[in-house]
């Protein structure tokens, strides 16, 4: 009965922990962010990659990712206090310290830039800028200005970048094709959450999106049209430079237009309603703009 005891114990006190670190990494953020740069690996590399060097790539995102969202969490916590979504993460809701974090955070990033210098020394730094970027740059910008929304884009723009990098061992065209797809996907994708969010991103003095009389700006709806229709031009280069054919070509054209209609809906309705639509769209949109990419390029 007792070892009974002990045991429900000890099982419910770990799956408590890994619920913890699930959410200091931010775990299913984490596994999109995983899933970009594998992608990448996968188009650049033409089907001439092994197993190992996927989970190896996997292995090394996650951690270098999982560091960078728990230095974000470290210096924020006083912040998700404030608000609803965050205060019971582990270092505001006080289950975890904030040294704990720290170390295991430090722990991630070394063992992580090392998977990704097994493939070559510049995968290893641009994973090193990105978690350097995203951390210290872009997290305490967040409640000085909008323009941090901008900065944020490019270590969220980075893991397509790793993923070609660490095949190709230097930064080519169709490498920067990927990350400029990602860098600007991610402006309406940013803004939607900030509209759905704005109350409790108002609680802890974030700035994610411009304000008119104490309230989301609707004409971040345009902006993100324009975010948007911005890729047209870039893969259509892309389609000039021969890294992607015609269908996939039209199949990202399409797609792009009915994004940037999403964005346009918001700019003209200014509600959560359309606010959410556009939000879903982005979760729809980069999965398909590199699966088509991935299945079709051929």
């Amino acid at each position: 009965m007792i070892s009974r005891l002990i045991y429900t114990f000890s099982t419910s006190a770990f799956a408590s922990k890994l619920e913890d670190y699930k959410q200091l990494v931010k775990f299913r953020l984490n596994l999109f962010v995983v899933f970009s740069a594998v992608c990448s690996f996968v188009i650049v590399s033409g089907g001439l990659f092994t197993i190992e060097q996927l989970l190896l790539l996997a292995s090394g995102g996650f951690l270098i990712t999982g560091s960078a969202n728990a230095l974000n969490e470290v210096l924020e916590k006083d912040f998700d206090k404030l608000m609803t979504r965050t205060e019971n993460r582990p270092l505001p809701a006080s289950r975890m310290s904030v040294s704990e974090a720290v170390l295991s955070a430090g722990f991630m990033f070394v063992i992580g830039i090392f998977i990704l210098a097994l493939f070559n020394p510049l995968a290893a730094v641009i994973g090193s800028a990105a978690v350097v970027s995203y951390a210290f740059i872009y997290t305490p910008l967040k409640r000085v200005s909008t323009i941090a929304v901008t900065v944020g884009a490019i270590p969220g723009a980075l893991p397509v970048l790793i993923g070609a990098v660490a095949f190709e061992g230097q930064i080519t065209s169709f490498a920067l094709l990927l990350f400029g797809i990602q860098f600007l996907w991610q402006f309406p994708h940013f803004w939607s959450i900030g509209w759905l969010g704005f109350n409790d991103y108002k609680k802890a003095g974030y700035k994610l999106v411009p304000v008119k009389e104490d309230a989301p700006d609707r004409g971040i709806g345009l902006q993100s049209t324009i975010y948007t229709l911005l890729i047209l031009p870039l893969i259509a280069l892309g389609y000039y430079l021969g890294h992607i054919n015609l269908l996939v070509l039209a199949l990202i054209a399409t797609s792009t237009l009915a994004y940037s209609f999403m964005g346009y809906r918001l700019y003209v309705r200014g509600d959560n309603m359309a606010a959410k639509k556009l939000m879903f769209s982005s979760f729809l949109y980069l999965p398909f703009v590199l699966g088509a990419i991935l299945t079709l390029n051929h």
